[in-house]
């Protein structure tokens, strides 16, 4: 494996059948929440939450980084297995927000960094549920094209963006861990 400023990768082959197969059987699940698909980066991107901040948390004052499970994790029990054998992995302590992304051949999450409070607190992991070549993600000046089954680190600080150009859906899943 190369050595990269921007990306790490954790793991590859990880089994991730399930969960795709599951996702083809549950179409309901994608776009529930807008709030992601209401900016100009991320318009072309299909999300499925899985956790995430909570309006009224935040008005109590707990912020981006106490999160709670949406229904949709209840609904692919799937992520359970994949998600806290990352954390085992990495030793985190603490889960942030989770979901499940797609982008269409053709689509694109423009360029953009996290925020600099979100990227101090929490380590951005990506799990490439589906993805063939031609997808290509950039963080900074590093590309890589993620294979399906693979887990990255990724530097969600600096700015990044992925572009599809592939024949099918790049499906990935974003875990944030703070540890």
């Amino acid at each position: 494996q190369v050595l990269m400023r921007n990306f790490y990768r954790l793991a590859q082959g990880v089994d991730v059948t399930g969960l795709v197969a599951a996702l083809h059987t549950q179409p309901h699940l994608w776009n529930r929440n807008s709030l992601r698909r209401d900016t100009a980066e991320l318009a072309e991107c299909d999300d499925i939450w899985l956790r995430f901040p909570t309006e009224d948390g935040i008005k109590r004052g707990l912020g981006e980084f106490e999160c709670v499970n949406y229904p949709a994790w209840a609904e692919l029990p799937q992520v359970r297995p994949i998600i806290f054998g990352l954390m085992r992995q990495v030793e985190g302590e603490r889960l942030g927000p989770v979901m499940i992304t797609r982008l269409p051949p053709g689509g694109r999450i423009y360029p953009h960094d996290d925020g600099k409070a979100h990227t101090s607190y929490y380590r951005r992991h990506q799990i490439a549920l589906h993805s063939l070549p031609g997808v290509m993600f950039r963080a900074g000046d590093e590309v890589v094209n993620m294979q399906t089954g693979d887990i990255y680190w990724f530097n969600n600080a600096i700015e990044h963006e992925v572009v599809n150009n592939s024949p099918d859906d790049r499906l990935a899943m974003i875990v944030d861990i703070r540890n």
